[in-house]
């Protein structure tokens, strides 16, 4: 079952367990993945799915920041729900050890000796890496290598 099939059965069962909130949440992933398959005429792969969660995702922890820092945590909560859904529907996440590995395979494979090489290892990594880690951190470890 592809993750699109996937996401339209658990709104179907979300709606037969009148679990609004979780219903919610699935209908705006739903309507992102058709207006990008609308603006761009594709049919969306798993892939496309996974970059479309990941950019709802980053949506919302800007969104959660942005409300504590108001004094709003009752639409944080509803952010931080939203996410929790969302990451449900992520593969399953890389650890420190294995994205330490995929960035000194980066590095040495495009001979990278400083920061200004940085976009060429991104290049290399974002590929490998794309929904199975949080791409911000995986630049400041970069960053973080490249500076040794």
């Amino acid at each position: 079952m592809s993750l699109k099939q996937q996401i339209t059965e658990d709104m179907k069962t979300a709606m037969r367990a009148k679990e609004t909130a979780r219903l919610g949440a699935i209908r705006l992933l739903l309507a992102a993945m058709k207006q990008r398959e609308v603006d761009e005429r594709i049919e969306l792969t798993d892939a496309d799915v996974v970059a479309v969660i990941e950019k709802m995702l980053k949506q919302r922890r800007d969104s959660i920041s942005q409300y504590e820092a108001a004094g709003r945590q009752d639409l944080a909560d509803v952010e931080k729900f939203e996410v929790s859904i969302l990451q449900a529907y992520m593969p399953q996440q890389l650890g420190e050890a294995e994205i330490a590995a995929a960035i000194a395979e980066a590095i040495v494979a495009t001979g990278a000796a400083g920061p200004q090489d940085m976009g060429k290892v991104m290049g290399v990594v974002k590929p490998k890496l794309a929904g199975r880690a949080d791409m911000g951190k995986v630049s400041g470890l970069i960053k973080a290598q490249l500076t040794k």
